[in-house]
């Protein structure tokens, strides 16, 4: 009974590892690359790729033999999208936002020690090619980050520290101290800014989302190109509706916003 139990959940182990090496980079992929990335044998990768086709979680090209993720997968993506408390709170306030300020508007969730994109919406200014939902950030580079660092107790962001994170741009904030600074800058105006510290030639202004505990569980932002968001002149009026928005989505999330006062005060 235990080894069947220990089959079981290998069966489904190496199942995920095959679901996981699909990715934005690599949407589409041989036999052969699967076992490259994943250590399995091809006769077991064969077999696992026929069984989860058939389950519809990847389909197959007939004339190429190349696997790409399948309607099941995404149905289950659409699923889990749904079932988010944030995402079902701040989808509306959000798209309401990019269309009034015109420029790109995106909620994150934390998740551990980096953040999930849970919506975009493209402002007429800065529209994408691309949908963000389902993507990860690094916290310490984006200004959905900052916002969602300023809300962790220090051992834990000296912990996030601890793991030397990656410098993206000449821009990006790698040590703790400096970072100390900027969060201690976030708690105090009510919102982060990021100006080219993930990619060159964009920047971003993002507010912290509490839950009802009060704890920050997400974070809105806006952000484009330098072109259209330039964070270096005056931005207060962004700010506000920022924080606006994001109190918003707080108060549906059953939080009271007892801080608004303050940090308008301090725009």
């Amino acid at each position: 009974m235990a080894s069947e139990s220990v089959g079981g959940t290998q069966t489904v182990e190496r199942a995920m590892s095959l679901l996981a090496c699909f990715t934005e980079e690599s949407g589409e992929l041989r036999v052969s690359e699967l076992c490259t990335l994943t250590g399995l044998g091809q006769s077991t990768v064969s077999r696992m790729m026929s069984a989860l086709d058939r389950m519809r979680f990847v389909v197959q090209d007939g004339r190429t033999g190349l696997y790409r993720l399948g309607p099941a997968a995404v149905s289950l993506g659409t699923i889990a999208l749904n079932g988010s408390p944030v995402f079902r709170a701040s989808r509306q306030i959000a798209q309401n936002l990019a269309r009034r300020i015109e420029i790109g508007v995106n909620v994150a969730e934390l998740s551990g020690f980096t953040f999930t994109y849970l919506c975009n919406f493209e402002g007429a200014l800065a529209p994408k090619s691309f949908a963000m939902a389902g993507r990860t950030g690094p916290l310490h580079a984006t200004g959905l980050g900052k916002a969602l660092l300023s809300g962790m107790p220090d051992d834990k962001v000296d912990a996030y520290f601890e793991h030397s994170p990656q410098r993206f741009t000449p821009h990006t904030i790698v040590d703790r101290e400096s970072m100390r600074v900027a969060l201690d800058e976030t708690r105090s105006r009510g919102y982060a800014t990021e100006i080219e510290e993930l990619a060159f030639g964009r920047a971003c202004i993002a507010a912290p989302i509490h839950d009802r505990a009060g704890d920050i569980v997400a974070a809105l932002s806006a952000s484009g190109p330098l072109s259209v968001l330039d964070l270096h002149a005056p931005h207060q009026e962004l700010a506000l509706q920022l924080i606006e928005a994001a109190d918003e989505i707080s108060v549906a999330l059953g939080y009271s916003p007892s801080r608004s006062a303050t940090a308008f005060a301090a725009l």
